[in-house]
């Protein structure tokens, strides 16, 4: 029995009549690192049992949604606003460029596009709708998570390497007691978001 033979939950699309492009976006509370969005154009039909909203899905089984999703849709592509860019125009502007950055870089161009969450910015003239928690409701969307999250661990696990001591191979950038514990130890990094409160008795901007 192969992984797809059961049908997923989650329609492939909200509107099958267009061609439609989900996208959702990862790692936008974390204190460290680049916020990514991906952007995920799925063949019609398209369900795999796995397929859900990434934060329920083990990591495992988003490493392994994440190759299927690459190999199998009509068109994916992610988009990047490093930390240096989030603390200029903030996180929630920076989300929607990762978004806007991710649909730039699609092969095949939308008719419609659905977001993650409630808010975004238009794209050109394409038509787009917002679904709170869109990411447990469309393949698309959900489809866009799983790339938006397996591609920032990776980076964040690059980064891990690059400054040991903060457990970002672990906590990839969130706000945990240890990464807190590590900043109060360490001080922050250049990769640090310098307009979040990287720790909670901070007063000033390090």
């Amino acid at each position: 029995m192969s992984q797809k033979s059961a049908a997923s939950p989650l329609p492939y699309c909200f509107d099958p009549n267009v061609i439609e492009a989900g996208c959702d976006e990862a790692g936008r509370g974390c204190l460290a690192g680049p916020v990514y969005a991906a952007a995920v154009i799925l063949p019609r039909g398209f369900s795999h049992p796995w397929l859900n909203d990434s934060k329920q899905v083990s990591e495992k089984r988003r490493d392994e949604l994440r190759a299927v999703i690459e190999n199998e849709a009509l068109a994916w592509a992610v988009g990047v606003v490093d930390n240096e860019e989030i603390d200029r125009i903030n996180i929630l502007r920076a989300s929607i460029l990762a978004m806007h950055r991710a649909l730039d870089a699609l092969k095949l161009r939308p008719e419609a596009i659905i977001v993650d969450g409630n808010r975004f910015t238009p794209y050109g003239e394409i038509p787009w709708t917002t679904f709170v928690k869109g990411d447990g409701r469309f393949a698309n969307i959900a489809a866009a998570s799983i790339l938006a999250k397996t591609h920032r661990d990776e980076a964040m696990r690059r980064l891990a390497d690059e400054c040991p001591g903060y457990g970002w191979e672990i906590n990839k950038g969130y706000p945990t007691k240890a990464h807190r514990d590590a900043i109060a130890r360490l001080g922050a990094t250049r990769f640090h978001r310098r307009s979040f409160r990287l720790l909670d008795n901070q007063l000033t901007l390090f």
